[in-house]
């Protein structure tokens, strides 16, 4: 795991913040969760997903696939979180920069490798 201060900065969302920003139910905040369109991590106790993931009150469209590919590669929701927002140097920016730039089979393509 990379230390903190090399991470990209971003503020993480509760599920009733994220019910209040997507605009949906916490039933169908929890099945974006569960079906890999957000992935969270447990932060002072409470499920809290990186408000990074969210764009325009959507989860980001390229993280779903994202997440697949690192899941496949055996990484669990907090690794895939610490790939996400660590700078990579195959890529030369923290991987969730470059899918907000939309290089997304650039990412994806170094995902496949980690496995």
């Amino acid at each position: 795991m990379a230390d903190d201060a090399s991470r990209f900065e971003t503020d993480w969302l509760t599920l009733p913040e994220l019910v209040e920003l997507l605009g949906e139910p916490l039933g169908r905040v929890r099945r974006l969760i569960d079906e890999s369109h957000l992935v969270g991590s447990r932060r002072d106790g409470v499920l809290k997903v990186p408000s990074v993931f969210v764009v325009d009150g959507h989860p980001l469209s390229s993280l779903h696939g994202t997440i697949i590919v690192l899941h496949d590669a055996g990484f669990s929701d907090d690794e895939a979180i610490d790939w996400l927002l660590t700078p990579e140097d195959t890529i030369g920016v923290a991987p969730i920069e470059a899918l907000l730039a939309g290089r997304k089979s650039e990412v994806r393509r170094v995902a496949r490798t980690l496995a």
